[in-house]
């Protein structure tokens, strides 16, 4: 299996971003009129959330091991440290999810 690039993903992102923005002021304008379009840009943004969530997630977690492994002892301290940025980011994408749900409903 092929990697996508970091560069590329960036750019994928970017043009997904744009498309949700875009939809999203599309059905302001239109009075309602393009909900499908605004309803296309909430399902990529919860996708980008999640996507987003999961790879803070992984990358926090993927630390937290290494670190715990090489100092054992420390392992109580990095646990603590960790914990609230981890927490910090479920908000965040909590909160996106929110945000998202208000879209598709209102």
């Amino acid at each position: 299996m092929k990697l996508i690039p970091k560069n590329r993903l960036v750019q994928i992102v970017v043009v997904l971003a744009g498309l949700m923005v875009t939809s999203a002021f599309g059905a302001e304008e239109a009075g309602g009129g393009s909900k499908s379009l605004a309803l296309l840009g909430a399902s990529i943004g919860a996708g980008l959330v999640v996507i987003g969530a999961g790879l803070g997630f992984g990358r926090f977690t993927a630390a937290a091991a290494e670190s715990t492994a090489r100092q054992p002892s420390a392992a109580a301290d990095i646990r603590t440290a960790v914990n609230l940025p981890l927490f910090l980011l479920e908000g965040v994408a909590i909160i996106a999810e929110v945000v998202l749900l208000l879209v598709v409903l209102l």
